[in-house]
């Protein structure tokens, strides 16, 4: 803390970090290992059940900032030790803690705890069609075109179509939100917030690409590679390769082994989670990709 210079002098600022105890019933030897590196770490119960897994670029900054954090009481007092795992990079902690909060499922990771079977919007490419709610179960929405945002419910999904259909004064019929009736005006062309074609006051195909322009920022990329692809990370001459599949991460392989340390699933599908981590930067150029072979 900086000291303050007024015109009576030197007046000292206190610190009160200077006087902040770490909860001594938290083994000191697990906190003095964290080191100042990019990875995931672990808070553990006095029955090494895991309470809380994170990740940081800093691993023992941020496991020191949780000491200091009051509104982590709870979990602190049921802590007895952390526990840390190094990764070469950011993308590495990130890919890691999703996967280690989904198989271990920590008691205060309750946004990233459960696996979610998501739904999106599918508009197929025929001139007339129109969206329609599809689920992770029937299709592989790393391989599938035509799909539009990432939904944890169907009520989600319905309530994002409305927000854009009313916004953007497209048809509530053609869109499948309001049953039509041949002939007639939908409910929103009478009360003047729909272009109308539904009537043919706008051409069809004017209102469908006007459709598609709204959803596009809500694409879902299909996986770009023919198969699995390596996302490589350094650190102090450390490399790791993050291997990915259909926007799956199977896990990552440290060199010069050159293997993935743990056995591949035998079914892997779309995850919500690794696609929210890579899609922007990778389509930002932002990351090294190379092959991989398995």
């Amino acid at each position: 803390m900086q000291p303050r210079v007024t015109s009576v002098g030197l007046i000292l600022r206190h610190d009160p970090s200077e006087q902040f105890e770490y909860p001594d019933h938290i083994d000191q030897d697990s906190l003095k290992a964290l080191p100042s590196k990019p990875g995931i770490y672990i808070f553990r119960d006095d029955k090494d059940r895991p309470l809380y897994i994170g990740k940081s670029i800093n691993i023992r900054t941020r496991v020191l900032s949780h000491l200091r954090t009051p509104e982590e009481a709870r979990m602190l007092q049921q802590s007895r030790y952390v526990e840390f795992q190094r990764t070469a990079g950011d993308i590495g902690a990130l890919l890691l803690e999703s996967r280690l909060i989904k198989e271990m499922q920590p008691l205060h990771n309750k946004k990233l705890r459960r696996t979610r079977e998501m739904c999106t919007l599918r508009l197929g490419p025929e001139a007339d069609a129109s969206p329609e709610v599809v689920y992770a179960r029937d299709h592989d929405f790393a391989r599938t075109e035509h799909l539009y945002g990432l939904f944890a419910t169907r009520k989600a999904a319905v309530e994002r179509l409305r927000a854009i259909v009313e916004g953007e004064r497209l048809c509530p019929g053609l869109t499948g939100l309001e049953a039509m009736v041949r002939g007639r005006a939908c409910f929103s062309r009478q009360i003047a917030r729909c272009a109308g074609a539904c009537m043919g006051a706008e051409p069809l195909e004017d209102h469908q690409q006007r459709l598609r322009a709204a959803l596009d920022n809500m694409r879902i990329v299909v996986w770009p590679y023919e198969g699995p692809m390596g996302i490589v990370e350094e650190c102090d001459g450390w490399r790791q390769t993050h291997v990915i599949d259909r926007w799956f991460y199977l896990g990552s392989i440290d060199h010069p082994r050159g293997k993935l340390p743990v056995k591949r699933p035998a079914r892997r599908s779309f995850d919500v989670d690794t696609y929210k981590i890579l899609v922007k930067p990778m389509l930002r150029g932002e990351l090294r990709i190379e092959p991989v072979r398995l």
